[in-house]
């Protein structure tokens, strides 16, 4: 099967993206299956997607855009146990890129916030991060890690001074 390619030019936008210039760019999608239901506000995107407007990309077996007015607020990604998804941005006030995976990840648009759910893993500059769940607040440059549910993925980080 071959891969559906899709290009939206100004059509949606991420809006408020961490950079003001991801935000103006267009958003190219890669995957094998689409389904875009614009009642719904939604398009899923299935097999090996992914997602990149400017400096930002997402990737994984499964994202979910929700939309209102042409503008998209929320991003789902879902990964595998073998392949979790992954997210990477520039951020303008660290010195590399942000890049984060986990099973399940949830970037509110919006609010400059990406939430990681399952095997959660963030590097942050020279600095990283791994828990059940971690929580990137975008706006205030503040990572929030906890344990998981059953304990027993526990907090761990690595900062370098």
């Amino acid at each position: 099967m071959n891969k559906i390619v899709f290009v939206f030019f100004c059509c949606w936008s991420f809006g408020v993206g961490a950079l003001l210039i991801d935000a103006k760019e267009p958003i190219n999608i890669k995957a094998y299956t689409v389904i875009i239901d614009e009642r719904k506000g939604l398009s899923t995107y299935t097999g090996d997607a992914r997602v990149v407007q400017g400096s930002l990309t997402l990737s994984g077996e499964k994202i979910q855009l929700f939309s209102s007015q042409k503008e998209v607020t929320k991003v789902i990604v879902r990964g595998t146990k073998d392949n979790r998804a992954h997210y990477k941005q520039n951020q303008p006030n660290q010195p590399r890129f942000i890049e984060a995976t986990a099973l399940n990840i949830t970037y509110f648009i919006k609010k400059e916030f990406v939430h990681l759910q399952g095997k959660a893993h963030l590097v942050q500059g020279f600095d990283s991060f791994s828990g059940g769940t971690l929580d990137y607040d975008i706006k205030n440059d503040k990572v929030i890690a906890k344990k998981s549910k059953d304990g027993t993925e526990r907090v761990k980080f690595k900062i370098k001074l």
